[in-house]
């Protein structure tokens, strides 16, 4: 790391510290680092500063360390959100069933949310597979929107503490029976995801069964997701809407 760098660095921990009105011993305890280590940083006279030094700085000040280290005020999304448009059981299981496969490979933490029909569909085709996935069946977890996000962030920062490196989810929400107000919010719901779990190391794959919905809804899912799936390939969706205005724009949801 160069001088200018460390200097750069030096100043916005600085303007973090003082934001929260402490001093550097407070910093010092509140980091778990020592008072010298963090006015050499301060300073700029410290040329090499360790990824686990930045980040206890930066739990410590409630930045992040991209912040820290080029000024961003958030890293890029690490989110990966795709919508699954399929129109038979067997292209569910074929996308769906590898997405699961592939996470259990890579010793990711899986969790599948969808309705009692495609729990056992996936049991029985994932066999021995199945195992180490977390099943809950869709119409109690899909209560409200809030219930929701509030129980995937739960199981994310779960999976994360218990040292998963990436988080699956397969969620399909239920769309049968809803008012055009309940579609409006699960709507929103969708594209809300998006800021939710940007920071998250969380890939999400949406099921919609083209067979059963609503068109306008299927083709609100092109709005809402960044990616749109398929049984062989996930490709970038063309009408995919900023989550932000979307949210806000009631003439860009479906009624």
């Amino acid at each position: 790391m160069n001088v200018p760098d460390t200097i750069e660095i030096g100043s916005r921990l600085t303007a973090a510290r003082e934001r929260r009105g402490w001093n550097r011993n407070a910093l010092a305890f509140h980091s778990g680092l020592s008072w010298s280590a963090i006015a050499q940083i301060e300073s700029g006279r410290r040329r090499n500063v360790r990824p686990s030094t930045l980040s206890a700085l930066a739990d410590a000040v409630g930045v992040t360390v991209d912040y820290l280290v080029g000024g961003t005020a958030a890293p890029p999304p690490m989110l990966e959100h795709h919508a699954l448009i399929y129109d038979s059981d067997d292209a569910l299981l074929t996308a769906a069933g590898g997405f699961v496969k592939e996470g259990n490979e890579r010793g990711e933490a899986v969790f599948a949310v969808t309705s009692e029909e495609h729990v056992q569909l996936l049991r029985r085709h994932l066999g021995p597979e199945a195992e180490p996935v977390e099943f809950v069946e869709s119409p109690g977890w899909y209560s409200t929107p809030g219930d929701a996000l509030d129980g995937y962030r739960r199981f994310c920062e779960s999976a994360l503490d218990s040292g998963a490196p990436w988080i699956r989810i397969l969620g399909e929400p239920v769309w049968a029976g809803r008012s055009d107000s309940e579609v409006e919010r699960w709507t929103r719901y969708e594209s809300l995801l998006n800021l939710v779990f940007a920071a998250f190391p969380v890939s999400i794959l949406c099921p919609y069964d083209a067979r059963a919905l609503d068109p306008e809804i299927v083709k609100t899912a092109r709005l809402t997701h960044p990616h749109t799936s398929g049984e062989d390939e996930a490709v970038s969706s063309p009408d995919y809407a900023d989550p932000g205005s979307f949210v806000l724009d009631s003439r860009r949801r479906p009624t």
